[in-house]
């Protein structure tokens, strides 16, 4: 089981006990109410306060004592970022779904409001900025540079990009795995051929790019047949 440190269950937990002693004292029932709405809550309350009390290093009470107000500042620091992020993204779904092409980057595999929305920043929504699709993989980082020598041709992934929207059409495409079967089966055949988990979701990014500029370019939504009609390829489910 994980629970990400930033999560309400975490921090309400380090509220409750922000030193080993303290943690160690907490029942199952005060750690169940944390994580209440989740699930299995019970068995995760056991396996959690079976990690508190176990055998751990300590320290001198005043080094524990400074430790736990140091606990106490990061949660209330993390708890304020936390509503922040929140509110942002109310903001954005408020907002973003008014622009023109939302519902073209939202039917794209792998792109939901936030990570949309951001796509669409980076992007940027002039409709003539970009000459073709190969023009905007280039400024998205995914097309490789490909270098010549005689007879020799090596392609290799740019380093020189654009570092928050290459996160961004990673993150997409990590997702799309999961969400898409013609991303999925695509991810499979680069692996198979022995590319690297990273490069083989940087192709993906890229042919991703490919498609959105062409959706942005005809007015249209994400549709798979038209999307890999090119790949003759059996679909898993």
């Amino acid at each position: 089981m994980r629970l990400a440190l930033t999560s309400t269950p975490v921090l309400t937990l380090l509220v409750k006990a922000p030193t080993p002693e303290v943690a160690a004292k907490l029942t199952l029932r005060q750690i169940a109410l944390t994580l209440k709405g989740r699930r299995d809550v019970d068995a995760k309350a056991a396996a959690i306060q079976q990690v508190l009390r176990a055998e751990h290093l300590g320290r001198p009470a005043a080094v524990t004592a400074a430790y736990a107000a140091t606990v106490r500042s990061l949660v209330a620091i993390v708890t304020t970022l936390n509503t922040a992020i929140a509110n942002l993204e109310k903001d954005v779904s408020a907002h973003f779904g008014q622009h023109p092409d939302a519902e073209i980057l939202l039917s794209q595999p792998g792109l939901g409001v936030v990570l949309g929305a951001r796509a669409l920043a980076e992007f940027g929504d002039a409709p003539d900025r970009y000459v073709n699709a190969k023009a905007r993989k280039n400024y998205a980082g995914t097309s490789p540079v490909t270098r010549a020598s005689g007879k020799t041709r090596i392609a290799s992934a740019r380093h020189v990009h654009h570092d928050r929207l290459v996160d961004a059409l990673h993150m997409q495409a990590t997702c799309a795995i999961l969400h898409d079967k013609h991303v999925r089966t695509y991810y499979h055949q680069l692996r198979a051929r022995d590319v690297g988990h990273n490069a083989a979701l940087r192709q993906i990014g890229s042919r991703l790019v490919g498609i959105l500029h062409g959706c942005l370019k005809t007015r249209t939504v994400y549709d798979q047949a038209t999307a890999w009609s090119h790949r003759e390829v059996g679909i898993a489910a």
